[in-house]
């Protein structure tokens, strides 16, 4: 069975997106990020993507500027294998791409039960949520950005019930970025 990874970045007051869904905040360009985040791309597996994440995604990585800016990270996302989830694309065109448009934790389920490297979720607050009410999800990684945005979206703002996780490490950057990893409460 697939582990599924979600990894998120919010803001120190706990927002993903500020009030106008602007993330350009949680990009930072020092060289220790960079090599972590490369380190993430190159591992491999599965992401899976809400439509709102997917077209944030789909208009850098495949594009000449970000081979150029961000080489490794930018053929880790282009050749990774993908899933969006939505209800209102009518086509997924970024390649290695599969849409899918109904049955969220069933398709998940199948795909967790597939052999592969994992499968992780990148942003998505939404597809995270519905996941995590399922206990689908088997580990959530939480980057907290030294920034307070004011407002915005929160990335657990759907949710309907308490979901009680545990704190299994932390790692901190130079850049003021926190890493928190997470797992399911026994």
């Amino acid at each position: 069975m697939q582990n599924l990874s979600a990894f998120i970045t919010t803001s120190l007051d706990g927002y993903f997106t500020d009030s106008s869904g602007d993330m350009s905040w949680a990009h930072k360009s020092d060289p220790e990020w960079l090599d972590f985040v490369s380190g993430n791309a190159s591992q491999g597996g599965m992401l899976l993507f809400g439509r709102v994440t997917y077209e944030l995604m789909i208009k850098y990585w495949p594009t000449p500027m970000a081979k150029q800016q961000n080489p490794v990270v930018a053929e880790g996302m282009n050749s990774t294998q993908k899933v969006v989830f939505s209800r209102t694309l009518s086509e997924a065109t970024w390649q290695n791409t599969k849409l899918v448009k109904s049955d969220l934790p069933g398709e998940v389920r199948k795909l967790k039960q597939q052999s592969g490297n994992g499968i992780c979720i990148l942003g998505s607050g939404t597809i995270i949520t519905q996941l995590a009410e399922e206990r689908l999800i088997d580990d959530l990684q939480v980057v907290v950005s030294p920034i307070i945005l004011g407002k915005g979206r929160t990335p657990f703002e759907t949710a309907r019930q308490r979901l009680p996780i545990k704190l299994q490490k932390t790692r901190s950057f130079t850049n003021g970025n926190v890493v928190l990893y997470y797992g399911p409460a026994a």
